[in-house]
């Protein structure tokens, strides 16, 4: 256990920046899963859009790399493009 002043504030930092962090973690991953949940281009859209701002700023504050999120993104990104509009097609 931590007899040093100054090394019982470094663990109420610690774990106030460990709950912080988890957060974030769990907004990425849902972000993430919620696109790909989705059947409806419109709809995840919308939702594409959130997810990589989310992912942006995780890779900004540094909770994941940019080669992560860059992979997350193109993984969401082929989802999207998989998705075929309500609209009929064209003869």
């Amino acid at each position: 256990m931590a007899t040093h002043k100054s090394a019982k504030k470094r663990i109420r930092t610690n774990d106030r920046k460990r709950v912080i962090n988890q957060q974030g973690a769990t907004r990425i991953k849902s972000s993430v899963k919620k696109v790909l949940a989705t059947t409806t281009k419109e709809e995840a859209e919308k939702l594409y859009k959130e997810a990589v701002s989310v992912l942006d700023k995780g890779t900004i504050k540094g909770l994941i790399k940019q080669n992560t999120a860059s992979r997350k993104k193109a993984l969401i990104t082929r989802h999207l493009n998989k998705l075929q509009t309500d609209k009929p097609a064209a003869k």
